[in-house]
């Protein structure tokens, strides 16, 4: 074993490439294999050799996209010390995402959400691993005391993804821009201080 994973067969990347493209345009279920096939310049036939279904196609795509995603963040949190700092990177790098890559922030927040098979696949586990890293922070601030005793850490984690989501939701489907600094500042400045004056 080296260790070193096999590069994706060209027919598989063309296959990927094309749907992303397809997807910028349209939305999923207007989709036909035949138009992904035609834009690839390959088989219809291929793309069931690599994907179960077209189904199967987004949620490889999105866990192409969300994998990338969530090595930079991993970069990201090293420029904080403290767990409020990590968190506010977070909250930063995430809209970032979603307002630069439209495709991810297409089918994360608009196409997969309402399938049941969405949260048995691949692609789920890696929004998982995304929302565990926020939960991993979240508790040890409360341990260092940066957070207090008392938050409950699951639900902490809920407002920050919904923060996040709901605060470009309208601009990804709208194709709208977004004061991505102010509106990352503005939920950090809400959460970790509270609207008391």
């Amino acid at each position: 074993m080296t260790g070193k994973e096999k590069p994706d067969p060209p027919g598989r990347i063309k296959i990927m490439a094309s749907f992303s493209r397809l997807m910028q345009e349209k939305d999923f279920h207007s989709i036909t294999t035949a138009q992904i096939a035609k834009n690839a310049d390959v088989t219809e036939g291929l793309i069931y050799k690599y994907f179960k279904d077209k189904k199967d196609l987004l949620y490889q795509v999105l866990n192409a996209h969300f994998q990338e995603f969530h090595e930079k963040i991993k970069i990201r949190m090293t420029q904080a010390t403290s767990s409020i700092g990590k968190l506010d990177l977070i909250i930063l790098a995430s809209l970032e995402e979603y307002l630069e890559n439209r495709l991810l922030s297409k089918i994360l927040l608009l196409e997969v959400r309402n399938s049941q098979a969405f949260f048995n696949s691949g692609a789920y586990e890696m929004v998982t691993v995304y929302a565990r890293t926020i939960l991993k922070i979240i508790r040890e601030g409360i341990a260092s005391g940066e957070i207090a005793a008392h938050t409950d850490p699951y639900l902490l984690r809920k407002v920050i993804i919904g923060a996040i989501e709901h605060a470009c939701l309208g601009e990804v489907i709208f194709g709208k821009p977004l004061d991505i600094k102010k509106t990352a500042a503005g939920i950090s400045d809400i959460i970790f201080n509270g609207v008391k004056p």
